[in-house]
């Protein structure tokens, strides 16, 4: 059936998709009517095309409206009929253009069996998929046609190719605005995979338990500053992090029905100071318990070397990707961060260290150009909907101060750093610098003092959380094997005793 309102719609959205209304664009107004009259007539099928589409796969505006509207009822539980439906869109002027009520009536007389539903689900999928596609080739035929001095060819490439990322992965190329409902609908999933893990954490685990406590975990779409002053151990921390997310990865199906990890990650590196090799061999160092130094200068024993082998054999299939590339630019970062997940999957994105990243070269001063690369950093961060932990230096001001102990003030270009990051963290080892405290031999009493000191200190490290976007703020305290650069758990006196008990 073809009303005449459904042939203004069909026309209009040509129109707007083509820009010259001379083609038709993909669609089957009979699947949608048929889709719609089996949701109404069995509220049941709904459970089994919401996975499938959404009200903005409907090529009629007026079927989407229909069909949100009955997701809304169904998912509270209640009843989604021509009878139901009618008291929220009698006034709807483009149902009244169908003929009105009448017409939610008439959709129920179109319903298929209920054996066919996904089917006709998936094909209007694909219909969308395709509408979506010709309309981002014509932008992009019109963008490459039009000869600006501000749209290089390489940038509009990069567009197109996240544009491209987002039709394959939610099937429209442009998300838009979304209903209040499925936003809380996602939050509430959220906090119902953390309900099912006991009282678990909500994101992805560090593997440092401590650290784990006070973030949640590494939360999707967060942005997570790692700050610190050179030697404190910013890159070792984020090597063992990426580590133990790598290597407890374990694929399965997710609450929603679809496959990913289930437990740890895919991590994707980006190692803008240190060769891959380096980076190898520092997470190397940490498996084997051997000292990264004599790995450099293969000054092993036998049984070293074959525990080096055995780690190096155990983490061949470890899913961590390194990207060595120096000097790269942000828009090349976000590009190659797509192509990841579209090949291998990416659940945890590590940039070491953000001031090494390249702005497009727009910006006039370096203050400006970091602005660009932290908003960037976080619109990967909620595009791949995937934590992205960066790392940065800290201004040299901390060593001036009696408490070395870093502040947010104290992050190099901290107004856009600190804006844009909804955790900034920095590391912090009190050792280093007591270490260059060291007395004279001849004063015995600052000797022993200074002793004392470096025993109490010796073998510990603490990650100041210094903002906190979901959470609190305060310190964490870590251990660090400074012969394999490894960050560990701390064990707490009182549990020492449980032990020993």
């Amino acid at each position: 059936m073809r009303a005449a309102g459904l042939e203004r719609a069909d026309k209009g959205n040509s129109e707007a998709a083509t820009g010259a209304g001379d083609a038709t664009l993909p669609h089957s107004i009979e699947a949608e009517q048929q889709l719609l009259g089996a949701i109404l007539t069995n509220n049941d099928v709904y459970d089994r095309v919401a996975s499938i589409i959404g009200a903005e796969h409907f090529y009629d505006p007026v079927h989407a409206v229909i069909y949100e509207t009955a997701a809304a009822r169904i998912v509270k539980n209640a009843l989604a009929s021509p009878v139901t439906l009618k008291t929220f869109l009698e006034d709807h002027e483009g149902l009244k253009e169908l003929g009105g009520p009448a017409y939610l009536v008439r959709l129920a007389g179109y319903a298929i069996s209920s054996y066919a539903v996904r089917d006709y689900a998936q094909m209007i999928y694909d219909l969308a998929v395709r509408r979506e596609l010709i309309a981002l080739g014509h932008d992009i035929a019109d963008r490459a046609t039009r000869m600006e001095v501000h749209s290089e060819p390489s940038a509009q490439i990069v567009e197109a190719e996240q544009k491209l990322y987002q039709l394959a992965e939610k099937g429209q190329a442009e998300s838009g605005f979304q209903s209040f409902l499925r936003a809380v609908t996602d939050a509430v999933n959220v906090a119902n995979a953390a309900y099912q893990r006991d009282g678990g954490l909500a994101g992805v685990s560090t593997g440092l338990t401590d650290l784990d406590r006070k973030l949640g975990g590494l939360h999707k779409s967060d942005l997570l500053i790692l700050a610190g002053r050179p030697s404190m151990g910013k890159t070792s921390l984020a090597t063992n992090i990426a580590f133990n997310i790598a290597k407890a990865y374990r694929k399965g199906q997710l609450p929603d029905g679809t496959e990913g990890a289930v437990d740890g990650g895919v991590v994707g590196f980006y190692s803008l100071e240190m060769s891959a090799e380096q980076l190898a061999a520092r997470i190397l160092s940490e498996a084997a318990e051997v000292p990264s130094e004599q790995i450099r200068r293969g000054d092993m024993t036998e049984a070293e070397f074959r525990r080096f082998v055995e780690a190096a054999k155990s983490l061949e299939a470890c899913p961590l990707y390194i990207d060595d590339t120096p000097a790269l630019p942000i828009s090349q970062l976000a590009a190659r961060a797509r192509r990841l997940k579209r090949t291998h999957g990416l659940d945890v994105l590590m940039v070491d260290y953000l001031q090494l990243v390249r702005g497009t070269g727009r910006s006039e001063n370096r203050v400006n150009e970091i602005s660009e690369i932290t908003m960037g950093l976080k619109a990967i961060a909620k595009e791949l909907n995937i934590p992205v932990i960066a790392l940065s230096q800290l201004s040299r001001q901390v060593e001036s101060r009696e408490d070395k102990r870093p502040q947010l003030s104290d992050l190099r270009e901290s107004g856009s750093i600190e804006q844009d990051a909804d955790v900034v963290m920095f590391v912090f080892r009190e050792e280093y610098y007591k270490e260059r405290e060291k007395p004279g031999d001849h004063e015995m009493e600052k000797m022993a003092a200074w002793q004392e000191e470096m025993e109490r200190l010796h073998g510990k490290a603490e990650v100041v959380i210094g903002k906190q976007r979901h959470g609190p703020i305060g310190t964490v305290e870590l251990s660090f094997e400074g012969r394999f650069t490894r960050f560990g758990n701390l064990v707490k006196p009182w549990q020492n005793a449980e032990r020993d008990f």
